[in-house]
């Protein structure tokens, strides 16, 4: 390498290492001014630009070298790693919600902890889980610092002291990220100065990029003589289209985009900003549209990059390098440190953030666990220095990798390794919220099936091209044998290695998930618990508005199991690995949520116990909050998934309550109105009859009134029964129905015909207008005629008298047929044009003199959502109500096909 640059413009050894300390001095700088705002109640962070700017810690150093290398050599293919991020940003209702809702409810701090949770606290499974991260996420951390060790080899021409320089630099971000990665140990109150100083180096790189692309535009516009450009131009030419690269494809391109979106999810680092450290869930809507501007930002030059590098720069300078090669290359060195700082900020934020997650993750699974087990006190002071401890081994093990495996590659090969491994927690995360049926043994065997796979098919040659191993394994295979050739496993060829490895691996360990999941079913602990993860219930709690899991959690459960232990002793527990104000906070959110006084006692029960969990779970991770809690209690404590049972139970209950009792009211209004209805018809009856009888010499006139009023109330009070009878049948389902096609313009014919005698009697008009054409409907004929007389019988009713006017109109809309039966009577208030469908309402005022069952409208609504159409009320142009009834269309006779849709006017009177 050093020989390539030895023509170009260089940067003193020395300047290049004093940017790059200096840079990380702000960096510490940052962080303590965002730690500082924060003590003082000015988050920094609360803000979803900031948030949207940490999520660029995706944007590592193979963003900022990495994919300039890959677009000069294989043009548009560095584009997939960015689309699947771009992807689950925008679907991120359907993808990040669930997991940051879940998250925030049961305060879960890592990947880890979330899969353990899920499945039954399974200690071993998040034990597994997290060694599974740590050994796919070192090569990543490698491929950081050969990043940075590469970009000091170029500026400085090779000029020796590369190797301390990085060293040196490696030590300085361990420092940082013990420092502020592990200030408080409850992770889930978020790294104030930390996500400050990576939102910071986000807008560095981003900025750096940027400036390249317009300085390299600058000198493309201002080149006169016109060689350069053309240059340019004719490599642009040369661009191959995204089938003409060698063993590449469009499957490849769609493995690729899916292998990004999956790795941008389940990253250490990326589960670090996207979930625990979100302030407010409306940061991440807002992220949704701000990542994807800052990613497709930040990749605006690339192809002009590497471009002119491969125009510029002489042959043996290696495409990864063209970032900082050409500001030399244009003796533009001031542009050049300023590239050089971008690059060490990609690489850096990376390794600060990744570093930090992993060490929580070994914390809480791990050591806290295992130091509990063996009877010790564990101290809030000890488990943070182990932490700490953690952090610089994460980012020495990362070193040791790239001095023995990462000199002899591409960066891009580096990192699709990684991505990779961390791919093998896709299918336990999908049946995490999709499967209840899916078991933590199957989980764990699908992962360790999955990872021997993905060992074998992407790590092991990554390992063979570092010398480790025999080259001709990749060729014909260990000890020959071709269908072992670890990138066309058994035998099967097309595909890049890449795709391979993902098919593979991914395949292999889904397939096993399944499997011993069905073998081994889980237990009825790890299903109650599943119902709270799985993403259908999550989007059907929030649009119900639902209690959250956190409200569930301390629900009143009914249950007589207490602890002996008085809630001081936990209370103390609590406070060793809580701040004091974070747990003031939490009690008085506690007693509020269950109606207790701010300075009531509290007992230790279910409610509690699955609180105080909670609350640990932040701090040491779920299974050593379990061990502490079960140490102070003396005792079994119920178990977190047990409570969530008791409380969906008590839940369901309470809910089959409330509904008993208001079908009970229901029950006790109904009989109550059709007795009220019945008696008046029968008291009119037996009064007049009364009357009748005993004044035998009542005149005919009188007496030929009384008759026809019994006559009528009696009519009135068979309709009320017959009504109470149709009405009874369509609630119970057992009312018949035909099912044919129904020409709806004869239906209101047919209303017309019966109910124009009335109108004309009482002194009003009915105007009908329907269609031309068939207005075809799939039905029953009578119900129909049923619908439409109630609502013309209403309207007649409550019009003028006299002149009242009544106007009945079929036209067509969007989703079939529309029925609009108007009167110029006083209309439905609009606080009332929903209960007035009910049984037995009668709006106030003007329409109580009526003398209708109040069951003409129920019956209506009934018919017609048995037909999948609706109907509402609102006010009508004539002045009185409008009543909109609206059915799917059916299939139109042929003769009628071609015929226009106009109306048909079948007159008035």
């Amino acid at each position: 390498m050093a020989e390539a640059t030895r023509g170009l413009g260089l940067v003193a050894p020395g300047v290049a290492a004093a940017a790059a300390f200096g840079y990380l001095l702000l960096l510490f700088a940052v962080a303590f001014w965002a730690d500082r705002r924060a003590a003082q109640h000015r988050s920094v962070i609360d803000r979803s630009w900031v948030y949207s700017l940490s999520i660029g810690v995706y944007c590592t150093a193979w963003t900022f070298f990495g994919s300039v290398g890959v677009a000069a050599e294989r043009g548009l293919w560095f584009l997939p790693i960015y689309f699947g991020p771009t992807l689950v940003m925008l679907a991120a209702p359907l993808v990040l919600v669930p997991m940051l809702r879940v998250a925030k409810s049961l305060r879960l701090t890592s990947l880890s902890d979330l899969l353990s949770t899920r499945f039954g606290h399974s200690a071993r499974l998040g034990r597994w889980v997290a060694l599974a991260l740590v050994v796919v996420s070192i090569p990543y951390v490698a491929l950081q610092l050969k990043a940075i060790a590469l970009a000091f080899e170029i500026v400085s021409g090779g000029a020796g002291g590369e190797a301390a320089r990085t060293f040196w630099l490696v030590v300085v971000l361990a420092l940082f990220a013990a420092l502020f990665g592990t200030r408080r140990l409850d992770v889930t109150e978020r790294h104030e100065g930390l996500v400050a100083a990576v939102a910071f180096e986000s807008a560095v790189k981003l900025g750096a990029f940027l400036l390249l692309g317009v300085v390299i535009g600058a000198v493309l516009l201002g080149d006169a003589e016109g060689a350069l450009r053309a240059a340019w131009w004719d490599a642009w030419q040369a661009v191959p289209k995204i089938d003409a690269v060698a063993a590449m494809g469009y499957g490849d391109w769609l493995a690729l985009i899916v292998l990004a979106g999956v790795a941008f999810v389940l990253l250490p680092r990326q589960f670090q900003v996207l979930v625990v450290e979100n302030v407010r869930a409306e940061h991440l809507t807002r992220a949704s549209w701000q990542f994807p501007l800052y990613l497709w930002a930040l990749n605006l030059f690339v192809v002009p990059v590497a471009l002119l590098g491969k125009v510029l720069l002489p042959e043996g300078v290696i495409s990864d390098s063209f970032v900082l090669t050409v500001p030399l290359a244009l003796h533009e060195h001031w542009l050049a440190v300023v590239v050089f700082l971008g690059g060490i900020s990609a690489a850096t934020s990376m390794v600060i953030v990744e570093s930090v997650a992993l060490a929580t993750m070994i914390s809480n699974d791990w050591v806290a666990p295992w130091w509990l087990r063996r009877g010790k006190t564990l101290a809030a002071g000890h488990l943070l220095w182990v932490r700490r401890a953690v952090i610089v081994a994460v980012i020495a093990a990362g070193y040791l990798f790239f001095l023995l495996a990462g000199e002899s590659h591409a960066l891009i090969a580096i990192g699709l390794v990684s991505f990779l491994g961390v791919a093998q927690l896709a299918p336990a995360v999908v049946a995490a919220f999709l499967w209840p049926g899916a078991s933590a043994v199957g989980v764990a065997a699908g992962l360790f099936v999955g990872l021997v796979v993905w060992g074998y098919t992407a790590l092991l040659p990554l390992l063979i091209r570092s010398g480790w191993f025999p080259e001709a394994w990749l060729v014909v295979g260990p000890a020959g044998i071709a269908w072992l050739r670890p990138e066309a496993l058994f035998g099967v060829e097309g595909m890049a290695p890449v795709t391979a490895s993902l098919v593979w691996s991914v395949l292999a360990n889904g397939v096993v998930l399944i499997a011993v999941s069905v073998l081994c079913p889980p237990d009825g602990a790890t299903r109650a618990i599943a119902r709270r993860f799985v993403a259908d219930q999550l989007f059907r709690a929030s649009r119900k508005g639902a209690a959250t899991i956190a409200d569930a959690s301390v629900a009143p459960v009914r249950s007589h199991w207490r602890a002996k232990t008085q809630s001081s002793a936990v209370l103390e527990v609590l406070a060793r690995f809580v701040s004091a104000e974070r747990l003031e906070e939490a009690l008085r959110a506690f007693r509020a949520e269950r109606g207790l006084a701010a300075d009531a006692p509290l007992v230790v029960d279910e409610a509690f116990v699955a609180f105080a969990e909670r609350l640990l779970s932040g701090a040491i991770g779920g299974v050593a909050a379990r061990l502490v809690l079960e140490g102070v209690l003396g005792e079994r404590a119920p178990a977190w998934d047990e409570v969530m049972a008791l409380v969906d139970e008590a839940r369901a209950v309470r809910e089959a309550n409330e509904r008993l009792r208001e079908l009970d009211r229901m029950k006790d209004e109904f009989i109550a109105s059709v007795s009220h209805e019945l008696r008046t018809p029968l008291a009119a009856v037996r009064a007049y009859a009364e009357l009748l009888a005993a004044d035998p010499d009542i005149d005919r006139e009188t007496r030929r009134k009384f008759y026809q009023t019994m006559v009528r109330e009696s009519e009135r009070l068979t309709r009320l029964v017959n009504q109470v009878l149709d009405l009874a049948k369509l609630d119970s389902g057992h009312a018949e129905w035909r099912h044919e096609a129904v020409d709806l313009r004869r239906v209101v014919q047919e209303v017309a015909e019966t109910i124009r005698p009335v109108v004309r009697e009482r002194g009003g008009e009915l105007r009908v207008v329907v269609p031309q054409e068939e207005a075809i409907c799939f039905g029953d004929h009578d119900r129909l005629v049923q619908l439409l007389l109630n609502l013309v019988g209403n309207a007649v009713q409550f019009m003028k008298v006299p002149r009242g006017r009544v106007a009945v109109t079929l036209q067509p809309d969007a989703q079939g047929w529309r029925l609009i039966v108007e009167d110029n009577g006083p209309g439905v208030p609009p606080e009332e044009r929903q209960a007035i469908f009910e049984r037995f309402h009668r709006a106030a005022q003007s329409r109580a003199h009526t003398t209708g069952t109040g069951l003409g409208l129920a019956i209506a609504k009934r018919i017609a959502e048995h037909m999948g159409g609706a109907i509402a009320v609102d006010e009508s142009p004539l002045g009185g109500a409008r009543f909109v009834v609206t059915l799917p269309r059916g299939t139109v006779s042929v003769e009628n096909r071609e015929r226009e849709n106009e109306p048909q006017d079948l007159g008035g009177g």
